[in-house]
């Protein structure tokens, strides 16, 4: 059985934001407390950080342009050179996946009925509570698009495995799929690569579905995009969760680790590319106080260890923001990695030198990598 929203706030959220009230154009609500203006200068470059910093984890550091075994589990560093894996490129000789498009409406959803936040401003902290942000979001529709890769070697109708990805469509995993499958090195597997619903950071849909620490996201494929996956394609999704995973870059990271986290049952390999480990959760859950921070914080020590395998990655420029103690992607990542370690989990962490925040280097280099590693381990049930 599916579980529910922990934090009454997104509880009341949701009920409040239903398809009647949905507004057709983005229009600012009256009376409503307005947040900080957004300023107009950009966000200054990240630092970079070393990797054998103090406090971090203890990592293997390869020769620079090689990257970790499929097969090894642990801490590693790679870079400064980030040359694509051969497998990223499309090769004639395999045979080709089809891809197809469809695209879903706000007013058609039942849980995610779309939000925005007020142009031009961002979050700002509550005067009154510190854990707290203030931000103003009002009713919005929204389009999403959903590519669905088909490999050749699929037989309709048959039960697959597949992997779910966050802010699609994401042709270069359809490209990796083609080869490694061709090779043999994962399963024939569908690929399900769903746009987000718009905007992004605290009060935007982006942010409700990817950074919300729920299982409500995992609900949401299942329910609305899954069944449609199965009905316009002809292909059967497995219902085993060893044989679904998830993927993500940034807050699609956090929301592929929290499909997971609160959907075992669902869900039981996840890849993250700079995975946004930190406070970005809005409206506030006083259960996780401190949002997806409290995975590597809380969740993962203080929980039975869970049927997960995970590969994970961050850039050694990697975005850290300094209004407050939750907001460096690196340390977050840093902490996923020790907290993992401590639980005995399967997982395999990159530290990438020369890099930035979901730096596409950094990806074409081991997205093939990454795919092998979480699926190391398959065997269909029969």
């Amino acid at each position: 059985m599916f579980g529910v929203p922990t934090s009454m706030s997104l509880i009341y959220l949701i009920a409040a934001l239903s398809p009647a009230m949905a507004q057709t154009s983005a229009q600012r609500p009256p009376d409503r407390q307005t947040p900080a203006k957004a300023s107009s200068e950009a966000r200054p470059p990240a630092p970079t950080r070393d990797p054998n910093t103090p406090g971090y984890v203890k990592a293997n550091e390869l020769a620079d342009g090689t990257i970790p075994s499929p097969k090894e589990d642990g801490n590693f560093i790679i870079g400064p050179t980030h040359n694509p894996a051969r497998e990223m490129a499309a090769n004639e000789s395999v045979p080709k996946g089809d891809v197809f498009e469809f695209t879903m409406e706000s007013k058609d959803s039942k849980i995610y009925p779309g939000i925005a936040r007020e142009p031009n401003t961002f979050a700002v902290p509550d005067p009154a509570d510190p854990n707290k942000v203030i931000v103003n979001s009002y009713p919005a529709p929204y389009t999403r698009r959903v590519a669905v890769y088909v490999p050749k070697q699929y037989v309709p109708g048959t039960e697959a495995p597949f992997i779910v990805g966050a802010d699609g469509p994401d042709r270069t995993l359809f490209t990796a799929l083609d080869n490694l499958i061709a090779g043999h090195r994962v399963p024939v597997m569908i690929a399900i690569s769903i746009a987000n619903g718009s905007g992004d950071a605290q009060g935007s849909e982006r942010g409700l579905e990817y950074d919300t620490m729920s299982g409500l996201y995992a609900e949401f494929v299942e329910k609305e995009v899954l069944p449609l996956v199965e009905k316009k394609y002809n292909v059967k999704l497995t219902k085993d969760p060893d044989g679904r995973a998830t993927t993500g870059c940034s807050s699609g990271g956090a929301a592929a680790m929290a499909m997971a986290w609160y959907h075992t049952d669902l869900y039981h390999r996840v890849l993250s590319y700079s995975g946004t480990f930190v406070y970005q959760q809005w409206p506030y859950n006083p259960e996780t106080p401190h949002g997806a921070w409290e995975f590597h914080e809380t969740l993962i020590p203080n929980s039975p260890k869970r049927p997960l395998r995970i590969w994970m990655h961050v850039s050694d420029q990697d975005i850290l923001i300094t209004r407050d103690n939750y907001h460096d992607w690196v340390v977050a990542n840093e902490r996923m990695a020790k907290a993992l370690a401590a639980k005995g989990y399967p997982y395999q962490f990159v530290f990438a030198k020369n890099a930035v925040h979901c730096d596409r280097g950094v990806k074409a280099q081991t997205l093939p990598l990454a795919l092998e590693y979480v699926w190391q381990g398959y065997t269909p049930k029969k």
